[in-house]
């Protein structure tokens, strides 16, 4: 896969409310420093992998209370409670201005590199929360991807045998906490592109980690961008 372009994007990358929305949902409200508003230190992991991969990073600061970005259109979950009950006009123009830019972005990316011979490894970087209904989630990373999808599968064993190396007592699983065939942009864009050519993955990294904000963190950054590189066979 060394001859694989890695593009990086980062969908829930900050909980910016944009001016004409700050009347139903105001800069200073609490929800919007959880993993409602944004997924927290996910900008952070996906700027030090563009770095040490020298990967373009496309990513959104618009809070996902106003539009999901990894939502398909008609997703009861592409809206928040703050923007569902807007009239329709008002909700197509956030789709127009907030979430067909950056999803249109990506696409054009990654096109023009398929459209070269290219073949495109997508990484979409989330976090999760340490623990969801009551339950905790002990998992350190997930990768998700599409099980029917062979190069998907080959790099997400290949990945994750490099990052229990480099730190075994890192917990990496595989389609968790959610499932890769489940809504999502990557999901979406295996509907445009052969497997043979886009291999479209999710890494999502549980929160824990970035609450410590020690040193845990920073090796958790350092792992994984460095068995990445040796994934891809970078030096």
């Amino acid at each position: 896969m060394a001859s694989t372009c890695l593009i990086l994007t980062c969908e829930h990358a900050g909980n910016r409310v944009p001016p004409e929305f700050r009347e139903i949902l105001s800069p200073d409200h609490p929800i919007l420093s959880t993993h409602a508003g944004y997924d927290l230190g996910a900008l952070e992991l996906a700027r030090h992998l563009a770095r040490r991969l020298e990967a373009p990073l496309l990513f959104s600061t618009v809070t996902r209370l106003v539009v999901d970005l990894n939502r398909s259109v008609g997703n009861p979950a592409l809206y928040s409670r703050f923007t569902r009950p807007l009239p329709r006009e008002t909700r197509l123009r956030i789709l127009e201005r907030y979430y067909h830019p950056h999803r249109d972005r990506v696409e054009s990316e990654i096109l023009a590199r398929v459209r070269k011979g290219h073949r495109v490894l997508h990484l979409g970087i989330h976090s999760f929360t340490p623990e969801m209904g009551g339950k905790i989630r002990r998992t350190d990373i997930g990768l998700l991807y599409d099980p029917a999808r062979g190069l998907e599968r080959e790099f997400c064993d290949t990945w994750k045998e490099c990052l229990e190396r480099a730190d075994p007592n890192l917990r990496v699983r595989r389609n968790y906490p959610y499932l890769g065939v489940a809504d999502g942009f990557t999901t979406s864009l295996r509907r445009k592109f052969p497997p043979h050519r886009y291999l479209g993955i999710e890494v999502e990294v549980n929160q824990k980690w970035l609450f410590s904000r020690g040193k845990g963190w920073l090796d958790l950054k350092q792992t994984l961008s460095e068995s990445l590189a040796e994934t891809l066979g970078f030096s």
